[in-house]
């Protein structure tokens, strides 16, 4: 159970409390509602883009980084398709720096050529190191434009290629800060050893005088149903031959989502699963085996994903992938595998309410989702998953007509 106390201030800021005084430290984390699919398709990558710009200094503060460290602070920040978010640790006693430091670059962050030349070099080499160079690197910058032909979700968080991220323009990044960085756009949730009258009054003196913005409505472009099956087959230079294999499933804050992650769990949560243990361990077909959600805001994929173990036939081994996943449409699941992975979800969501900065961006994320209150109430959806839900499920989501597959290959 994550208590926490909720107020707004006048700007349409919406803040969260969770007072812990068993521990010296606070936490302040501030999601802003904006990601990937909030880009236009000629200028992707721009949120992720913006996620290292915000480091790079204020109009007040040059440094970011140098008055959070003198108070014993650490951050950092992540970006995906649907959010950005940033967070501070540091001892309780200095939790105002943190105040002072995400306030002023909401505020005023310093829009300087320099900064953006250092910005967009470093995301470019990230672009390169991390999806052009490392084996099966690019393998989301294939598989998302292959499963979504409208929806904005058809492009990774870095972007579509390095030309846009080159291009990038100080207008179009100006442009991208005031439509989505200011208040009435994020949550912002302290955690730790703090009061919320103390949080109050921080909050209303360092926030509350920025305006809130103009407030737009998100008008994303919806994917048709598919009714086709998509594949596509690529060759690079990777140790084994892969495939990939996405459905569409239903949005995060849809009823049948435990629904899907229970799924997920059965088919690959650990060594009693039943991929690894068909696939993998019985038939040596696969020397790694997967399957697991998008989690998005719109409509999400559920994944499966393996490396072939070498002389393996991609058509033996994609045709066992899916006679497992046909067993989910056409058997109940046990009553014992039901409770084994939902007592795993249980174990991992109760662990997450140990540690101060999890409890922090799960009350920010469930916040943006509707309520924080619901993160409370998750694991009793978890609970509540019967098996004849899970065939359910599987029987709309596993059909040929609706998959989309990449073959990863070797070269020869």
């Amino acid at each position: 159970m994550v208590d926490f106390n909720r107020f707004t201030l006048a700007n349409g800021l919406k803040v969260l409390v969770h007072e812990d005084p068993t521990t010296p430290m606070a936490v302040l984390n501030i999601l802003y509602d904006v990601g990937a699919r909030d880009e236009e398709h000629n200028k992707t990558g721009f949120a992720h883009l913006f996620e290292h710009l915000m480091f790079g200094g204020s109009v007040n503060i040059p440094s970011y980084d140098e008055p959070l460290q003198r108070v014993g602070g650490e951050n950092n920040a992540f970006t995906s398709n649907d959010i950005t978010n940033y967070y501070i640790t540091l001892p309780a006693t200095n939790i105002e720096t943190a105040f002072w430091l995400e306030s002023d670059r909401m505020l005023s962050l310093a829009f300087s050529e320099k900064s953006l030349d250092t910005q967009r070099n470093v995301v470019m080499e990230e672009f390169k190191q991390r999806y052009l160079n490392q084996p099966y690197g690019d393998v989301w910058l294939k598989l998302r434009p292959l499963a979504y032909k409208t929806h904005p979700y058809q492009w990774a968080t870095i972007g579509q290629d390095l030309a846009q991220i080159e291009n990038a323009k100080m207008e179009d990044v100006k442009a991208f800060f005031k439509k989505h960085y200011n208040p009435q756009n994020a949550v912002l949730v302290v955690g730790g050893n703090v009061k919320t009258e103390e949080v109050k009054k921080l909050a209303e003196k360092w926030f509350e005088p920025i305006p809130a913005g103009d407030k737009y409505t998100r008008n994303l472009p919806k994917e048709l149903p598919q009714t086709e099956a998509r594949t596509l087959t690529v060759t690079a230079n990777v140790p084994l031959n892969a495939i990939y294999i996405a459905f569409k499933m239903p949005a995060r804050i849809d009823a049948t989502y435990q629904t899907y992650d229970l799924m997920s769990d059965i088919l690959s949560q650990g060594q009693s699963s039943r991929l690894y243990n068909s696939l993998l361990k019985e038939q040596q077909l696969f020397s790694d085996i997967n399957a697991y959600l998008s989690s998005s805001l719109d409509e999400g994929l559920f994944v499966v994903e393996g490396k072939l173990v070498t002389g393996i036939d991609k058509e033996v081994a994609e045709k066992a992938i899916w006679e497992e996943l046909n067993k989910l449409t056409t058997d109940l699941v046990s009553d014992d595998e039901l409770t084994k992975v939902k007592n795993k979800s249980e174990s991992i969501m109760v662990f997450a309410e140990m540690n101060l900065l999890d409890k922090a961006m799960n009350l920010a994320y469930y916040e943006l989702l509707g309520d924080a209150a619901t993160l409370n109430t998750e694991i009793d959806k978890y609970l509540a998953v019967t098996a004849a839900q899970i065939k359910e499920v599987a029987t709309t989501t596993f059909v040929k007509e609706k998959s989309s597959t990449l073959y990863y290959l070797a070269n020869a």
